[in-house]
């Protein structure tokens, strides 16, 4: 397994990419998308420090570091990586508490138990995700992007605590609302025409320079950049938390670093697949799980405040045309240029650019055929999406997602518990045959133990489970119940069309089973648990 990884992380160095070949068109388009990743994510890592209660420089060292790594060593090119606002909401409780060093070596352990689980290659679990609640992930995220960037149409002014920001609550009104508004359907404008007119520029980072122009040109009194905060600053320093190594710190940072590492796997492997379903690409879930955990343990080391995927400014990255690991790295290394040179320009462009862009994110990322496809889907799917989707917007994005997942699973086995039935018929020789027909599971085991008429049966009955299939323990022990009763009832009873394992594990009914030719050979769910102790009984 080491092998593998080791093998994986070579391949990954490499910047080509056999599919987009690094040719000085295909190099520019990704230097201009990292170009415009980088404007969109400065806003983002700010207004993210903001609210876990940090200073701004925290949030962007974050989006420089994580984002560097990950573009290096994650598991899809194109993704990109950075300050979020989903673990922005955790951390705040955190920092408020016991002080921001304590979420420094929160990040830290957060980063070692995502290195662990990529290592245990527990991000192929993704996979399980069923299909509604990415479409309410997809959904609610789109949602999310969206309310976030109304806190842009606040009067610029001091937030709580000291310092810079846009908390104070008091909204744009009259000409000055109407000249944001404005130009972010501009920006819109642009965004959408540029595609038709020309693609040697990617158009979002067109839309940002054009009303950035008009803005600085005409002199327009409107938000910019630099009045949520100063991005000035120097390199990361290397910092290692000031915490106490003890148990009581163990204690406190523990139960934020499983949250954290699961809600950041969770969105960025739930990114990587949107991700790949753009790009026609698959794989690299453990390995992505391994370059988020590098990331946030570097970060953590170099005073940033952590981070995952972020969807927003990957669909800007691919959209823009970015399909490589160099438009990653572009971005981050644009993100640090403005930190140590470029402060002052950057700080000039007007947040309604930004918001213009993101807007167009969330036109592009919300799922608009689910809004016509929930008449069509079954119920539970369409509840599912709808569940999603609001929790997402409500709660977070992990929760939401373990929600979904949860009642899809519960969906699933209610509806496989129906399933259960039996055809009746009689032999020539008077024996009665029960042919069950689904899956016998601990959700149908009651269900099949009804089927039976064991006071009215004659004295030999055959139960086929051709049409059947034994996925667990519940199932075993029912064919046992259901033998057991035939058998004080003074009936014989035989088993037909169960695999060579059932007839192991079925420990009282086994002299009943019927070898046949034709016995199917899967293996059911309790096989391993069985044979290894796990699971005792039989």
């Amino acid at each position: 397994m080491a092998r593998a990884l080791l093998a994986s992380f070579a391949d990954s160095l490499s910047l080509r990419d056999p599919e987009a070949p690094m040719t000085p068109t295909r190099l520019r388009t990704e230097v201009l998308s990292g170009l415009t990743v980088a404007l969109a994510l400065v806003p983002e890592a700010v207004a993210f420090a903001f609210v876990a209660g940090v200073e701004p420089l925290v949030g962007l060292y974050a989006a420089f570091i994580v984002g560097l790594i990950t573009a290096l060593f994650g598991g899809r090119p194109g993704m990109i990586s950075g300050a979020t606002g989903a673990l922005a909401v955790v951390m705040v409780s955190l920092v408020a508490q016991h002080g921001v060093e304590y979420l420094f070596a929160t990040v830290v352990l957060m980063g070692l138990i995502q290195i662990f689980v990529g290592i245990m290659r527990w991000g192929k679990f993704i996979r399980l995700v069923p299909h509604p609640v990415m479409l309410g992930f997809v959904n609610g995220l789109a949602i999310v992007i969206f309310l976030a960037q109304l806190g842009q149409f606040q009067v610029p002014g001091s937030a709580e605590g000291g310092g810079h920001g846009m908390a104070n609550g008091e909204w744009l009104s009259g000409a000055p609302l109407y000249l944001m508004l404005g130009l972010v359907v501009l920006t819109m404008v642009i965004i959408w025409l540029m595609p038709r007119i020309t693609n040697v520029v990617p158009a979002p980072l067109a839309g940002i320079a054009i009303v950035a122009a008009i803005v600085i040109g005409f002199g327009l009194d409107v938000p910019l950049v630099g009045d949520l905060a100063s991005i000035e600053g120097g390199l990361p320093p290397l910092h290692i938390p000031m915490v106490p190594l003890n148990w009581a710190t163990f204690e406190i940072i523990l139960p934020y670093a499983l949250i954290l590492a699961a809600i950041g796997l969770i969105e960025s492997l739930l990114t990587l697949n949107l991700v790949g379903e753009m790009t026609g690409k698959r794989g690299g879930a453990s390995q992505e799980c391994i370059a988020q955990g590098a990331a946030n343990t570097v970060t953590g080391f170099f005073g940033g405040m952590g981070g995952c995927a972020m969807i927003g400014q990957s669909m800007i990255n691919v959209k823009s045309g970015g399909r490589t690991r160099v438009a990653g790295i572009v971005a981050a290394l644009f993100l640090l240029a403005f930190i140590l040179f470029a402060s002052g320009l950057i700080e000039q462009i007007p947040l309604a650019a930004l918001v213009g862009v993101m807007f167009m994110v969330v036109i592009g990322t919300f799922a608009w055929n689910s809004l016509t496809i929930l008449r069509k889907v079954p119920r539970t799917d369409a509840f599912v999406t709808i569940l999603v989707t609001i929790v997402t917007v409500a709660t977070d994005l992990a929760t939401a997602v373990v929600v979904g997942v949860i009642v899809s699973a519960l969906a699933y086995a209610w509806s496989n518990a129906t399933r259960i039935n039996a055809k009746t018929y009689q032999t020539p020789e008077g024996a009665k045959v029960y042919q069950i027909i689904g899956p016998l599971f601990f959700g149908s085991a009651d269900g099949f133990s009804e089927l039976f008429q064991i006071e009215n049966d004659p004295s030999l009955v055959i139960i086929d489970f051709e049409a059947s299939r034994v996925a667990d323990q519940s199932a075993l022990q029912a064919i046992e119940a259901v033998a057991l009763k035939y058998e004080q009832a003074g009936k014989k009873i035989q088993l037909r069309h169960l695999t060579h394992d059932c007839h192991q594990l079925l420990s009282k009914a086994g002299h009943l089973v019927v070898d046949s030719d034709d016995d199917p050979d899967y293996e059911i769910a309790v096989d391993y648990g069985v044979k290894t102790g796990i699971i005792g009984g039989h």
